[in-house]
């Protein structure tokens, strides 16, 4: 036997374990949360017409969105199955009443409040069963190895596992043989149906739109994202021009004058205004490359997103991890709004988590078209959401523009992830 095959046998061993434990926990999880996240909203939903609900509707159906985020996040880690949220957004002065019934005027907040009962039903089945048929059939093997008269005698002498009736050793021996067979299936299909909990979860959570009419109203949105985004940016650009370098340099034309008037008269005060005249155009370059890094950093033109957001980690006052996997290169679009998103959530996590450790991970999925994958993590005290006003909606708007999404997953007391993804090739 080879070194290659010991090796894949171990990874699929691996396999095989990671998903039975992760589908553990998501049974675990699952049905919990979605009894609780269906009540709540059904209880909040009743009491509308009293006027209760209009003030407590927006908060359940806000928990609803990052409990079903949370799982599109899980979705696109654990199983490779992208869900992209399609909520509508919500004007920014909305009052109570407003936001109440503009959630339940959004396909997106139904398909929630349907997707919650599959959860906890066929989705907690999904979830289990890979656990089961990884860890059921070690009660097969302590059956056989004489513990089934323990088992019979403090039952009526019969003991069931599975559909094999157990009253001696011999039967003990064909529980034994039908715990071999579920580590047969277990072997090829637990990893599968993992896979298959977060397809049905996507048949559900996913966009039920014609897939034109959908496509239509996101590039709208996103066109519109856009032009704002880079209007303000230019308003930015000229303000910064004006308030700094420009002034600067006007300040220094006055002096230059000056000088050239002093040069006979008073050649000490010249010297003067000549020295101050050198440090005024050190502070305009100065300020020149800084805008010009605010722009498009010279470190991610140069030496691509790896390095530049390994760059922006050295800046930071936290300790951070950086863990890139890029083959190649984006174009430079894509890679200056993956850029700039990770330094908007880095900002956020400095600023408002609390946190003294960041990880950062970089890679690309080799999907259909293509996926650039980051993952920002911090040990912070969460309560990160997707809001009017907030960064991260900043972030989502930015990645919009290039069909990128962004999920968030912030419990209270943390930890905090932000996970960004941007469809692109490498070159």
């Amino acid at each position: 036997m080879t070194n290659d095959d010991n090796s894949g046998r171990g990874s699929r061993a691996r396999g095989m374990g990671i998903a039975a434990l992760r589908g553990l926990a998501l049974a675990l999880i699952s049905l919990p949360g979605a009894v609780l996240c269906l009540v709540l909203s059904l209880v909040s939903i009743a009491l509308i017409p009293i006027g209760v609900g209009i003030v407590t509707t927006p908060w359940v159906l806000t928990g609803v969105r990052t409990f079903a985020d949370w799982r599109r996040v899980l979705a696109a880690e654990w199983g490779g199955v992208r869900i992209p949220p399609a909520y509508r957004p919500l004007p920014k002065d909305a009052n109570p009443w407003a936001r109440t019934f503009g959630m339940l005027s959004d396909p997106a907040t139904w398909r929630d409040l349907l997707w919650l009962p599959v959860d906890m039903t066929a989705g907690f089945f999904t979830a289990l069963l890979p656990a089961v048929l990884l860890f059921y059939p070690l009660e097969g093997f302590v059956i056989a190895a004489g513990l089934w008269r323990v088992f019979t005698d403090a039952g009526d002498g019969t003991y069931w596992y599975g559909f094999v009736p157990v009253t001696d050793q011999t039967s003990a021996f064909g529980a034994a043989a039908l715990g071999v067979g579920l580590l047969f299936l277990a072997h090829f299909y637990t990893p599968r149906l993992l896979q298959a909990h977060f397809r049905l979860t996507r048949a559900v959570l996913g966009s039920n739109q014609g897939e034109l009419a959908e496509r239509v109203r996101v590039l709208t949105e996103t066109r519109r994202d856009a032009v704002d985004t880079s209007a303000a940016e230019l308003r930015r650009i000229e303000r910064d021009l004006h308030d700094g370098a420009q002034a600067r340099l006007v300040a220094m034309g006055m002096d230059l004058g000056t000088i050239e008037m002093l040069l006979d008269k008073d050649p000490e005060k010249a010297r003067q205004l000549v020295a101050q005249a050198r440090r005024s155009s050190a502070d305009a370059l100065s300020e020149l490359r800084d805008l010009v890094r605010g722009i498009h950093p010279p470190v991610l033109a140069e030496r691509g997103l790896g390095d530049a957001v390994r760059a922006l980690a050295l800046r930071l006052p936290v300790a951070t991890e950086v863990n890139v996997e890029l083959a190649g290169r984006a174009e430079a679009p894509v890679e200056s709004a993956a850029y700039f998103a990770v330094s908007e959530v880095l900002t956020n996590a400095v600023k408002h988590a609390g946190a003294d450790r960041i990880w950062i991970d970089l890679h690309h999925v080799d999907e259909a078209a293509g996926m650039l994958r980051i993952s920002v993590t911090d040990n912070g005290k969460g309560g990160a959401v997707i809001g009017a006003g907030s960064g991260l909606a900043g972030v989502e708007r930015r990645l919009g523009t290039f069909d990128g999404v962004l999920a968030v997953s912030s419990p209270a007391g943390g930890p905090t992830m932000v996970t960004m993804e941007i469809p692109c090739a490498l070159s």
